[in-house]
């Protein structure tokens, strides 16, 4: 049974809503007289290293594909001149829906899509599954930013050589002792995860708080899940990638118009890109506009006061995302230009742990509130409707068994009421429409070649 209107809003508030303006980090005194400039975005419910935001929130259930766009919001509540209230804060995101599709997100519920323990349970008829995506090229911008501002310089590891350009900039960064740049995309791919991390966490509690259970994973493909399966019947999210005779997987980018990456071929060079990374942040609506509103008595004059990246130390950007652009192609493990995490998808019914498990093993709130109720007829619908139908071929898919791989059919009806673990059912998600009479269609399990 599928989470109401007011239900979903009060999972995708949780995990990606604005809560307030962000009250930035002020205190550096290598800035002084200036306020320091790492923010990107009003307040959110989760946080983000620095304030740099650059998450927003893709979800699909059965009405369809859907984007969640808050992070550029600015404060669609703000706690310093209203009350805040549950009620309050679905009214005001509502409006930020944007429908991708009218029907669910489709992928095959086998290997190497799945991971074979999800294959019964994720993105089943009726469940919402939400998936947060981090612009790690963004991320690791603003990074480079920080880096730059607080005198760190950079030197390209990957390819033993020293940044090309930098040395003009020695009087802003120590390039004597610089960073090296995998050091930096580390960070960026950590610091994004965590705020990946912390949103799903936040979607889960709130499903937990109403009685509806759920989980946060990522045992989903998540090359598949962007749309870079290779498997023109296996879109995903709709995502443009390349892919190149010297990597080892494909490489999404972002979908046009929605959800894109600074980087090329969204942007014509790393330059354009750092100029749009800096238009975000000082540019009308931005956290460092003095038009932009505020929490201070003097938001203006705040706002107004930040550490620009003026012309003597913007062309430093530039010079260093275009050195980790280009040699990427040459590296075996870089940081791709987006990142996606898996959060709720629909656990087991109570039945499920009334009936393998003994007293206590959930909390109380399934039980003593009405979503109780829901959460057995979902367990009843599955037991009557799905049969277990995957069978695996060895292991879960990984780096050291690229060939794993499941062989499925989709589910067929089966009598309720088995009390056998193997009788337990197995549903999947159906595929579009057009083909909805065909089988999974094959594994690829050459991932490193996909065209």
């Amino acid at each position: 049974m599928p989470l109401d209107e007011l239900e979903r809003l009060l999972v995708l508030t949780a995990m990606g809503g604005t809560t307030g303006w962000h009250y930035s980090i002020t205190r550096h005194a290598r800035y002084a007289p200036h306020v320091s400039n790492y923010a990107a975005a009003a307040g959110r419910t989760f946080p983000s290293a620095a304030g740099f935001h650059t998450a927003e929130l893709f979800f699909t259930d059965d009405s369809g594909v859907w984007f969640f766009p808050t992070r550029d919001a600015g404060a669609l509540v703000d706690p310093a001149v209203e009350q805040v209230t549950p009620e309050l804060m679905v009214q005001r995101h509502r409006g930020r829906l944007r429908q991708l599709s009218d029907q669910r997100l489709y992928l095959p519920a086998a290997e190497p899509y799945l991971e074979g323990h999800n294959a019964w349970c994720v993105n089943v008829p009726g469940s919402l599954l939400v998936i947060p995506v981090a612009d790690i090229a963004q991320h690791l911008l603003a990074i480079l930013c920080f880096f730059g501002q607080n005198g760190y310089g950079i030197y390209d590891d990957v390819n033993r050589r020293q940044i090309p350009g930098l040395e003009q900039f020695a009087g802003l960064v120590d390039v004597e002792e610089p960073v090296p740049l995998t050091f930096a995309e580390q960070y960026a791919l950590t610091e994004a995860t965590a705020e990946l991390a912390c949103a799903c966490y936040a979607g889960v509690l709130v499903l937990q708080a109403k009685g509806l259970g759920g989980r946060m994973f990522d045992g989903i493909d998540r090359f598949s899940m962007l749309g870079a399966s290779g498997n023109p019947e296996v879109p995903g999210l709709g995502f443009r990638y390349d892919t190149d005779q010297r990597w080892s997987t494909p490489n999404p980018t972002g979908r046009q118009g929605v959800f894109e990456a600074y980087c090329p071929p969204h942007y014509r060079d790393m330059a354009a890109a750092v100029a749009a990374f800096a238009e975000r942040k000082f540019g009308p609506g931005g956290p460092f506009h003095p038009d932009t509103p505020g929490a201070w008595t003097d938001s203006p004059g705040f706002r107004g006061s930040a550490q620009v990246h003026d012309q003597a130390s913007r062309p430093v950007w530039p010079c260093r995302p275009r050195t980790s652009w280009t040699p990427w192609a040459s590296s075996r493990h870089r940081a791709h230009p987006v990142h996606p995490q898996l959060p709720p998808g629909p656990p087991p019914g109570l039945e499920f742990y009334d009936r393998f498990f003994t007293p206590g093993a959930y909390p109380p709130t399934p039980s003593t509130w009405p979503a109780g109720t829901v959460g057995r007829r979902r367990a009843e619908r599955w037991a009557s409707t799905y049969a277990p139908v995957t069978s695996t071929s060895g292991p879960s898919r990984s780096a050291k068994d690229p060939t794993s791989c499941s062989s499925a059919a989709w589910a067929t009806p089966s009598s309720p009421g088995s009390s056998s673990w193997i009788g337990w059912p197995t549903a999947t998600a159906s595929p579009p429409s057009t083909t909805a009479a065909r089988a999974a269609p094959p594994c690829r399990t050459d991932r490193s070649r996909r065209s």
